[in-house]
């Protein structure tokens, strides 16, 4: 019974870590995205065209949102990683969709968007499919 107890504890804890190397993915993968928001905001609109592909790399290297952005995005995906590595994909997959709800509040408070009654509906939503998922 005690190696039984052991297991199931080993189990646990695993279990726990993956969630905070999820967790930990979801909030720097939105920080990253409300950076890469505002470095592009202050881009302005971008015209993909062949003959200004240089000028484009150029912007986007020299800016400090974008960059920074892309840093905390890719460290994000690390943690993704290391979630993977501890638990099924079906499991852990769905929880990515908490990046809609993260940034749903951060579109409303950082960027002053129109948050419309269906968008908080949707999210809401998403939050029940998670924790569904979650007690699985």
């Amino acid at each position: 019974m005690n190696r039984i107890t052991t297991l199931t504890r080993k189990g646990q804890a695993s279990m726990n870590i993956a969630i905070v190397y999820i967790l930990i993915s979801v909030l720097g993968g939105a920080i990253g995205q409300v950076l890469l928001k505002k470095g592009m905001s202050r881009m302005g609109p971008l015209t993909l065209q062949v003959n200004e592909v240089g000028n484009l790399f150029q912007k986007l290297a020299t800016n400090p949102f974008v960059i920074i952005g892309l840093l905390i995005y890719g460290v994000s995906t690390v943690f993704w990683l290391a979630a993977l590595s501890r638990e099924d994909l079906s499991y852990v997959y769905p929880f990515a969709s908490l990046s809609y709800i993260v940034m749903l509040v951060a579109s409303w408070q950082i960027f002053n968007e129109n948050i419309t009654l269906l968008r908080l509906l949707g999210c809401m939503v998403v939050g029940v499919g998670v924790f569904l998922i979650s007690r699985s």
